[in-house]
């Protein structure tokens, strides 16, 4: 890991950068795959399916038969484990349920807000050498709570054509209405434009790598929306002398190992930390089985001293990262003061894996410094907020000579009229 002693501000840009290329970049392939499946449909889906994951299908949905393998084939311990992790879950998403605002502005004028479900929503889900079960947790779950009536999976099949069994048993635990056997860039586009197999959905969300990423945002040029930004994953550890070093530095590797374009960073008050975190990394590397793939996002990430915990919060604030794990003394100086967060991880024993599985937080977060302007995944990712007025004749009455001056005031005669004939009726009784 690079070491950075005093960053001065006006070279913080270039210190914090992230390793990930630009839209501009990846664009032109991916507009290049949505055009072809925009066209072909389910023959383009598998065309690149067979290019990019190496197997060609027979069929592009999950079968039922593949469901109820998953369902047997997965130990007990891990059925358990997967089922407390839906409970805390379902208990910290429930609690986000609102009720109906409704007020009277004016005597006569009622104006209310009430909340539906998207009723089509995407979930895209990384497979690969990571398959990514628990994000179906973090995504299925609050899709069923706001009530949406389809949501639709989409994660790559390995070479021999299958969906990790573990996906495959969360997916159905959770209410997935159906899973589809294909991932990239292809996947997005299926969602976006929907084709014999795959159903068209109204947003879609879900990690993914940098071309997923690019896709997605791209699919809101064709009407589609999506949660966030969501790309390779980050994370930045602020410690200083009370810090556990072997505890930060198995932090920092628990997202490193994600993939080769992760980015993973600690700013310390503490010289001593970074020479401790330094090591530490090196002794647990040797040890991890993704060891070639965490060495790579290590070699793009830093270990950043400054001196005081004032240039050390607003160093974070400019990076705004995903995940923000605060291991120091005086805890509440940056848990009362960060501004841009994915999610907030405080203290020795609160690992960032937590979020990632069971605590019950959602993981599906803002990256790529998107958490200064974007929440993480939540119930009302998957709700909209619609309001409704209703209006009495006291109440036209009240606002109407209001309306009538404004509109006319825009050249908008039309609207004034609207109102007019309204109050003229009124007055003829």
């Amino acid at each position: 890991m690079k070491k950075i002693y005093n960053p001065d501000k006006t070279t913080w840009l270039e210190v914090l950068k992230r390793p990930t290329q630009t839209v501009a970049d990846i664009e032109n392939t991916v507009l290049n795959v949505f055009d072809k499946v925009k066209s072909e449909g389910d023959i383009a889906i598998n065309e690149f399916t067979q290019k990019f994951d190496g197997v060609l299908l027979d069929e592009i949905l999950v079968s039922v038969e593949e469901i109820e393998e998953a369902k047997n084939i997965i130990s007990e311990e891990l059925k358990e484990a997967i089922g407390l992790a839906k409970s805390n879950i379902e208990t910290f998403h429930a609690a986000q349920k609102t009720s109906k605002i409704s007020v009277e502005t004016v005597d006569g004028v009622s104006c209310w807000q009430e909340k539906r479900p998207i009723q089509k929503v995407g979930l895209y889900i990384p497979g690969g050498t990571a398959p990514l079960f628990s994000t179906i947790l973090m995504l299925a779950i609050p899709a069923n709570l706001a009530g949406c009536q389809e949501i639709v999976l989409c994660s790559p099949p390995n070479k021999e054509g299958k969906i990790n069994l573990a996906i495959l048993y969360t997916a159905n635990l959770c209410g997935v209405t159906k899973i589809c056997k294909v991932g990239g860039i292809q996947a997005v586009a299926g969602m976006t434009f929907g084709t014999k197999s795959i159903p068209q959905v109204y947003k879609i969300f879900g990690p993914g790598n940098q071309f997923v990423t690019v896709a997605k945002q791209l699919a809101t040029k064709f009407g589609v929306a999506i949660d966030m930004p969501a790309g390779p994953s980050e994370l930045l550890v602020v410690a200083d002398d009370n810090a556990n070093a072997a505890f930060v530095a198995s932090d920092l590797l628990s997202q490193a190992e994600h993939g080769k374009d992760s980015q993973v960073i600690m700013v310390t008050t503490s010289k001593k930390m970074i020479d401790g975190v330094e090591q530490e990394i090196e002794k647990q590397l040797e040890i991890l089985p993704r060891k070639d793939i965490a060495r790579i996002a290590i070699e793009n990430s830093k270990l950043i001293y400054v001196e005081n915990d004032e240039l050390a919060l607003d160093l974070i604030n400019e990076y705004g990262p995903e995940h923000f794990i605060v291991c120091v003394k005086n805890e509440d100086f940056y848990i009362n003061n960060i501004a841009n967060a994915g999610s907030v991880f405080i203290g020795d024993y609160t690992p960032e894996s937590a979020g990632d599985y069971a605590s019950g937080t959602n993981h599906t977060l803002p990256t790529n410094g998107y958490a200064k302007q974007y929440s993480g995944v939540n119930l009302d990712s998957f709700m909209k907020s619609m309001t409704f007025q209703k209006i009495s004749a006291k109440g036209i009455q009240n606002i109407g000579t209001a309306i009538e001056l404004m509109a006319e005031a825009e050249g908008l005669q039309a609207h004034k009229n609207a109102v007019t004939l309204r109050l003229e009726s009124l007055k003829k009784g």
